[in-house]
């Protein structure tokens, strides 16, 4: 038979005052808590993969919406200066035509001829220097006369602003 100093069921092993199931749902709990961290860590870790991954592809589409915004203004650009040597050029012909046209003598010879050699010299600036040229010789002309400059912005604000209230 069985040796009576030999405990052979576990309630006799457990300190006395602690219930068998009390002692089994401590184990569940503990088991469960370690799981949800588990569970919680790799979660979060997840998470943190996808929130990269999010910010890597939005990161990936404001490159890809710049590179593109930037070359539709550079084709912009490009329309524009091709469109203001093609005023140029037709300012030139226009200069020639007014020259074959109109009076070569008198007073009507005299102001023709200038109306044509200005048209002339206007359309050659144009084509050889473009809207970047026109640009940096108004910046050139507003650093040598500021002060002119101001009061002739102040002016046209004015009219502008005349004109759109009315």
């Amino acid at each position: 038979m069985a040796n009576p100093t030999t405990p052979y069921r576990k309630e006799e092993t457990r300190p006395a005052g602690i219930n068998p199931v009390t002692e089994r749902a401590r184990e569940t709990a503990s088991a469960m808590t370690e799981k949800a961290k588990d569970m919680a860590s790799s979660t979060a870790h997840n998470v943190g993969e996808a929130a990269s991954s999010a910010a890597h592809r939005a990161k990936d589409v404001a490159s890809s919406v710049s590179h593109a915004a930037g070359d539709a203004a550079s084709n912009v650009g490009h329309k524009a200066e091709e469109a203001t040597s093609a005023v140029g050029g037709g300012m030139r012909s226009l200069a020639g035509t007014l020259r074959e046209s109109l009076p070569h003598e008198g007073v009507m010879g005299t102001a023709s001829s200038a109306v044509a050699d200005t048209l002339d010299r206007s359309g050659r600036y144009l084509q050889e220097e473009g809207l970047q040229g026109i640009g940096e010789d108004l910046t050139n002309l507003i650093r040598r006369n500021p002060i002119p400059a101001l009061l002739v912005g102040i002016a046209v604000g004015y009219l502008i602003a005349r004109s759109v209230r009315s």
